[in-house]
Order: C-alpha cells, then structure tokens, then sequence
C-alpha cells in the first residue's frame, strides 16, 4: 500500500500522508546538517510522507534546537518533529555543556508534549567522524531518526 509503512515488529502499518513533520535543523556544522537533513527527508517521503507536510526550521546551533522543537510540537497539526545537528568536541567543556544540554532539551520536549521528537545529533570528536554518520561509512543518521519518529507514531 503507498504511503505506509510496515514496522519494523511486523505487525502494525501507518499512513503517513495526512500527517505533518517538523525537521528543526541546526546551521552550525552545515555541511554536516545539510546531509542529516537530505537523509530525513528523503525517508521521510520514501515512507509515504508528501512534501507539503514536511516543514523545515533552522536554527542557528544545536543549543537552539529544543526552543524551535517545542514550538513545533506545540502545534496541533505538528504529528512529530525531528532535530538535527552537530556538536563537534573542541579543546574546552563547552562540548560537554551543549551536548547535555541538547539531550536533555530534546528528551524534556518528549515528555511535555508526548510527541515524537528524534535526537538526530550528532556527538564526535571530529569532522571525520561527523561526516561518517552523515551519509559516509556509518550510514545517515538523519535517515535513523526519520525512521524513530515514525516508529513512535505508529
């Protein structure tokens, strides 16, 4: 059937071309973003997904990633958001805050809004391994989290 999917237990269906995606997307690190972005949406609309109810936001950073999040899942005809970015490690904590700070963002816009939100950051400590997750030898990891937020919704 066009536009379901099947999950991956097998047992259960969803149609997802009434139901409307926000992918919140973080500029810094955009080389890495953009791909992140390229992989979520591109499952998305390979999983039944129409264009029009796919709604792109930036953000400057990942630390902007929650506020932009909740807004969108506030949003009555918002069924689940996505959130994409990268962190990449540098020689000072600032790594360490910001990721927390992400994660925990992200899961808190989870559990107010009981919506779909996928962590779809990227944590390395470098470029080599950003770009790896980003369409290189580990795969898409915006593919993951288009494919997490239809598993929850289903």
């Amino acid at each position: 059937m066009a536009g379901s999917l099947k999950t991956t237990s097998g047992k259960r269906k969803l149609n997802l071309t009434s139901k409307k995606f926000a992918i919140v997307m973080a500029e810094w690190n955009e080389e890495i973003t953009e791909a992140l972005y390229e992989g979520a949406y591109d499952t998305l609309i390979k999983l039944g997904a129409k264009k029009s109810n796919i709604i792109r936001v930036s953000v400057p950073g990942s630390y902007e990633l929650p506020l932009a999040a909740q807004r969108m899942a506030k949003k009555k005809e918002i069924a689940a958001v996505i959130c994409l970015g990268c962190v990449i490690q540098g020689e000072t904590p600032h790594f360490d805050y910001i990721c927390n700070a992400v994660a925990n963002g992200i899961m808190r816009v989870n559990l107010d809004t009981g919506k779909p939100v996928a962590f779809g950051v990227l944590t390395t400590l470098d470029k080599k391994q950003a770009l790896e997750r980003a369409g290189g030898k580990y795969g898409n990891k915006g593919e993951e989290a288009a494919v997490t937020v239809v598993e929850m919704l289903a």
